[in-house]
C-alpha cells in the first residue's frame, strides 16, 4: 500500500486520538521527563497538554490567508470509568470535526507566561494565549477493546465516504493494560480497514516508567514488558515516508520500524505525535 494519497480540501485525512483515562493516569511522569512540571505532572495533564499543543500547530500549519483548510478531521475518544467522545465545550460528543472547526471551537482558552529573548541578552515574561479542547481526566478502568471498537464503527462510516483518501491515522496512547479483555483482535479489526491508499495506521504510546523511552523499533527485543510487546504487536509499521521524516529527526529507524514508543516520558510523547501525524502529501 502506498500512503501517497494528495491531502486536500476536496480529499481530507483523519486524525483520532484514543486516550487513556484511567486512574493511574492521575500518576507523575517519571523524573526528568520535562513537559513544564518534572516529575510532578501527572500524566494525564502532559497527555492533554501535548494534543492540545498539537491541534494548535495543525490549526497554524493549515491556516491561510482564506481561512483554515479542511484537510483533517479530527476525532477524540477518552476512555476510562466511561467512554468520552469528541472534545469538550462544542465539540463534546462528535465524533469527527473538520479542522476549521476545531480551530474556532476550543473549550476555553488559557494565559500562559513564558521566557522570550528581550534582544538585548537577557529575558522578559510574555503572555501567550494557549487553547484547550482536550481535558486532562484520570478515573476508572482502562477499557481499549471497546476503545478500538468504537474507533472502528467511526472509522468505517468515513472510510465508506472516502475510498480515495489517504487512510485515517489511529494514535492511542495508554499506561496499562487492558481491563476489558485481551485488545489484539479489537485492534487488528480496526487496522484491517482500509482506503485504496492504504490500510488505517494505529500508532501506539506506551507511558511506562521502566527506563529510557524505545522510539520507532523494529522488533520487540528491547521491551521487557509482556503489554510493551503486545502494543509492539498491535503497531502498524511506518510507510516510507515517514521512516525518512523519522530518521531527518534524528531517530534511529530501518525497515520495519513501528509506530511504537515504550517508557514513554513527555518529551517522547511530544516528538512520537509530531513524527505520527506527519501527512506525506499536503496541498
Amino acid at each position: 500500500m502506498a500512503y501517497t494519497a494528495e491531502i486536500s480540501r476536496t480529499s481530507p485525512s483523519v486524525l483520532f486520538f484514543l486516550i487513556d483515562q484511567s486512574g493511574s493516569m492521575g500518576d507523575p511522569f517519571v523524573p526528568g521527563s520535562g513537559g513544564g512540571g518534572g516529575a510532578q505532572k501527572r500524566k494525564a495533564d502532559g497527555v492533554a497538554d501535548a494534543i492540545n499543543r498539537l491541534l494548535q500547530n495543525l490549526v497554524i500549519k493549515c491556516a491561510k490567508p482564506e481561512g483554515v483548510r479542511n484537510y483533517y478531521e479530527i476525532g477524540a475518544l477518552g476512555y476510562g470509568s466511561k467512554l468520552s467522545l469528541g472534545f469538550g465545550g462544542a465539540l463534546a460528543d462528535k465524533e469527527l470535526v473538520p479542522l476549521s472547526e476545531v480551530a474556532s471551537s476550543p473549550a476555553r482558552v488559557e494565559e500562559k507566561t513564558k521566557k522570550v529573548d528581550d534582544g538585548a541578552g537577557g529575558l522578559i515574561d510574555q503572555v501567550a494565549k494557549f487553547p484547550v479542547w482536550f481535558e486532562s481526566v484520570a478515573h476508572g478502568g482502562t477499557p481499549m477493546c471497546k476503545a478500538f471498537d468504537t474507533a472502528r464503527n467511526i472509522l468505517e462510516k468515513w472510510i465508506a465516504q472516502h475510498k480515495s483518501s489517504f487512510p485515517p491515522i489511529v494514535i492511542n496512547i495508554s499506561d496499562g493494560e487492558s481491563t476489558d479483555g485481551n485488545p489484539e483482535k479489537a485492534a487488528d479489526a480496526l487496522k484491517s480497514l482500509a482506503t485504496d491508499d492504504g490500510q488505517v495506521l494505529l500508532f501506539n504510546v506506551y507511558l511506562s516508567a521502566q527506563g529510557k523511552p524505545i522510539e520507532f523499533p523494529a522488533s520487540d527485543e528491547a521491551l521487557g514488558e509482556v503489554f510493551a510487546k503486545q502494543l509492539f504487536k498491535m503497531s502498524s509499521e511506518l510507510p516510507s515516508y515517514m521512516r525518512e521524516v523519522a530518521q531527518q529527526e534524528g531517530f534511529n529507524v530501518a525497515y520495519g520500524s513501528r509506530g511504537f514508543v515504550a517508557n514513554a516520558d513527555m518529551v517522547s510523547v511530544i516528538r512520537f505525535l509530531d513524527i505520527g501525524t506527519r501527512a506525506s502529501n499536503l496541498r
